[in-house]
């Protein structure tokens, strides 16, 4: 395999599913889910979860099966290109980039919250956590920490296995002691909701509506995103053919059983309702665990609750880093964007340019959406549900269009390349036409609205217009992607920037 000049060899499945881990940061993804979540679905949580799991878990097979033919860091956007044309590759490659732009403000907005929580904690002082629900001092925080992580990834530290495993084993440990304690308060009936157990909140199909399950999955197929990172690092694994696909999996699964331990103890501790610690309470929606650390944990265990969720969050902001600044590094050595963003810096190994852009941009739209809404996390989570739709759902179907001639050579390529794919698509396809839907209603969101149309449509789908505009343009000035010269079917899996730029 031709290298674009990233390390090789250096990640294997289960440092690749701690990676994937990393990114997806159960501890950040559930304190500022589980609220949007609820607010949909109320105790229907782990059906929701388990719903927003099933396309998750078939387009992972989507990605392994692709990975395994074209290992390629541009993932998505390489994939797409060579299924459907350089049209839907470019639109694929913007939307996965613009998805985490979204999540990286999205992170550091989680850190921010947490870093003051702790401080006040630590100091004993209410007023301390306070600050981060000033505009300025958050904005400004928030922009301190991005370009700290900026710095960081730029200089290859995200990949170091060791410190990763750390930071994910700890926030894992600490969120299954969080469990078991709530699960002995509820079990000492000293919980505040006193809810039994259930079976019916596991059944998607009994007392919901569509737009509340849609508005639900959204949520939950946001919760588990950043698995891809695996599959992104392809050319970075021992074995690019077989690694990433097995890490995904791997992932998605230790995900799945996080998150419904951790839902079924929230909701048997404090239950769904809009007082109190309940999980249904606006002042607790944003940020859970914020308020249920002291109440199920005390002093001193929720303060390590916050250490979770602040370790969740900066580690994923590192990790997250990964796919965005690789991907950009493909599109750039195909032409799809500015040649400058192939570059990979010499001695790091990675494209520290394209970390820099993917900084720089996510800076300035926190600080517009912060500007603009008044609950900017919620909009975001609803935003990336639909941009996570667009660019997994066209690599679903890339996967089943690529493998075309190959879907009755056997019954192993029939399941893999044919029936999940298509089905997890299918799935992805409808919850993103309704979610557009949805959006366009302030009141799904936070209530902000410009010329009466909800925030959360401007972020999803008229950032997908930007994009389309933006291709246009580029197709005017750099042709060469377009007019197939530089990534093809038969492009081999992984190319360098020079033999691209000269179609080589």
């Amino acid at each position: 395999m031709i290298s674009k000049g990233l390390a090789t060899g250096t990640v294997g499945t289960l440092s690749g599913a701690i990676l994937g881990i990393s990114s997806v940061a159960p501890g950040y993804t559930l304190t500022a889910s589980i609220g949007l979540i609820v607010a949909a679905v109320g105790l229907k949580m782990p059906a929701v979860f388990i719903a927003g799991f099933i396309p998750m878990f078939l387009t992972a097979y989507a990605y392994r099966e692709l990975n395994s033919d074209s290992p390629d860091c541009g993932a998505s956007f390489t994939w797409s290109t060579k299924a459907f044309g350089p049209y839907v590759g470019w639109m694929c490659g913007w939307g996965m980039v613009i998805a985490t732009i979204i999540v990286l403000s999205n992170l550091a907005a989680i850190a921010v919250q947490f870093f003051y929580l702790f401080v006040a904690r630590i100091f004993d002082d209410p007023g301390i956590a306070d600050l981060s629900g000033n505009k300025i001092v958050n904005v400004l925080t928030t922009l301190v920490l991005i370009g700290l992580a900026t710095w960081v990834a730029s200089r290859g530290i995200t990949t170091s296995e060791r410190v990763q495993a750390i930071l994910v084993g700890f926030q894992m440990v600490v969120l299954l002691a969080f469990v078991g304690v709530a699960f002995a308060h509820v079990a000492a009936g000293d919980a505040p909701a006193h809810l039994s157990f259930s079976l019916d909140w596991f059944n998607p199909l009994t007392g919901l509506t569509m737009g509340a399950f849609v508005i639900g999955v959204t949520g939950s197929i946001f919760a588990f995103w950043g698995w891809d990172t695996c599959l992104t690092l392809g050319e970075e694994c021992k074995d690019p053919k077989r690694t990433p696909g097995r890490a995904g999996i791997l992932c998605v699964l230790s995900i799945l059983l996080t998150y419904l331990l951790v839902a079924v103890a929230v909701m048997m501790y404090a239950g769904v309702g809009t007082s109190g610690v309940g999980l249904g309470n606006p002042d607790n929606s944003e940020n859970v665990f914020g308020a249920l650390a002291g109440p199920v944990l005390g002093h001193w265990g929720g303060l390590f609750l916050f250490l979770a969720v602040l370790t969740s969050s900066v580690a994923s902001l590192q990790t997250t880093f990964l796919p965005a600044a690789r991907t950009m590094l493909a599109m750039g050595a195909y032409r799809a964007f500015p040649k400058k963003l192939a570059e990979v810096h010499p001695r790091f190994l990675v494209p520290s340019y394209s970390t820099v852009v993917a900084g720089v941009v996510t800076a300035v739209f926190y600080t517009v959406v912060t500007v603009l809404s008044e609950r900017t996390l919620l909009d975001t989570i609803a935003a990336l549900g639909i941009m996570i739709c667009w660019y997994y759902g066209i690599t679903a179907f890339a996967c089943v269009w690529y493998f075309r001639h190959s879907w009755f050579t056997s019954i192993r390529n029939t399941v893999f390349r044919l029936l999940f794919p298509l089905l997890g698509g299918i799935m992805l396809v409808a919850v993103f036409v309704i979610s557009i839907g949805e959006s366009m209603n302030p009141d799904n969101g936070s209530g902000a609205a410009i010329g009466g149309i909800g925030l959360v449509f401007y972020m999803g789908f008229g950032l997908l217009l930007v994009g389309a505009a933006l291709m246009v343009i580029m197709r005017l000035r750099r042709p060469d992607f377009f007019l197939g010269r530089t990534l093809t079917r038969d492009t081999p899996s992984s190319v360098r920037e020079s033999d691209a730029a000269t179609g080589g």
